[in-house]
């Protein structure tokens, strides 16, 4: 990661990172959303960010079409991938701004990124669904 909060190259978003003992209490309010507390959809949340991971291949590829992804484009990523697990897709293209992106979503990982220039009268084959975000 760089100073300006881009993320580019060889690319593995996020660790497992174990919180410490005492931690991860969350305080006996009632404030819950759907039955979820603030701590379970942040910790729900981080994990989908931590586990999104990018192929050697799509990292070169990236680097290769100057695709630039910040913080905030990576969790839209997480949060998109998250969406299409929750429906049941395995592999699903994601489109974002000017970027097209296949995600194996049982890896949790990015196997091809497009900008709009090298996507263009291209076919996508072997997905099984699409998020626009």
């Amino acid at each position: 990661m760089t100073n300006n909060n881009t993320i580019s190259g060889n690319l593995r978003i996020g660790t497992n990172i174990q919180p410490r003992p005492g931690r991860n209490k969350v305080p006996s309010t009632n404030g819950t959303v759907n039955g979820a507390s603030f701590h379970d959809i942040l910790k729900d949340k981080t994990r989908i960010q931590s586990e999104l991971k990018f192929s050697k291949h799509v990292s070169q590829r990236m680097m290769q079409r100057n695709i630039n992804l910040s913080e905030k484009d990576v969790q839209e990523i997480g949060e998109a991938v998250a969406k299409a697990e929750k429906k049941g897709i395995k592999d699903t293209l994601i489109i974002k701004d000017n970027m097209a992106l296949i995600v194996n979503i049982t890896n949790k990982t990015v196997i091809t990124a497009l900008d709009r220039e090298s996507a263009k009268e291209n076919v996508f084959t072997n997905i099984d669904g699409a998020v626009i975000i």
